[in-house]
């Protein structure tokens, strides 16, 4: 029985987990409360919001710090090891290192799309060359679904 659940859970974890799925809970979850505080010390150095900040952990790794996507993306904001390294971050897998590049991103991302959230968002998923090449969200069905669930997360936290 016990193979079983384990087994259970590691499938529904891995599926939740590629290219930013979101699950409710993950077994390695840092607790909201400290979520809560690294979006706002990051959204205060960014000047952001520390909600988009939260919405967008919350999506992209259900808020588990050891978190990797079957691309390579890492720990909290699901860092490609590129945007890691341009950030100058040691550990990606450490929360702190890594809200504050996520956000630095994010906000990089918000500027380039002048505080368009849902360009921005994509652009964070797809990279910033998808969107201005489709001149929005590009159609990418996984993209597409990444920014509305990061605006639902938005809208209810």
């Amino acid at each position: 029985m016990r193979f079983w659940l384990r087994a259970t859970l590691a499938v529904v974890f891995l599926a939740g987990c590629g290219g930013g799925g979101y699950l409710p809970y993950a077994p390695q979850s840092l607790p909201p409360s400290r979520i809560d505080q690294l979006a706002v010390a990051a959204a205060s150095r960014e000047g952001i919001s520390a909600r988009l900040i939260r919405a967008v952990i919350l999506t992209e790794s259900a808020g588990d710090p050891g978190a990797i996507s079957r691309v390579g993306a890492e720990g909290l904001m699901q860092l490609m090891p590129g945007t890691a390294e341009d950030c100058g971050i040691t550990d990606a897998f450490d929360p702190q290192q890594n809200v504050s590049c996520g956000a630095h991103y994010l906000h990089a991302m918000l500027a380039r799309y002048r505080g368009d959230t849902e360009l921005a968002l994509a652009a964070y998923n797809a990279g910033p060359g998808a969107v201005d090449r489709y001149h929005g969200i590009p159609p990418y069905a996984e993209t597409q679904e990444y920014v509305a669930r990061v605006l639902a997360a938005y809208r209810n936290n």
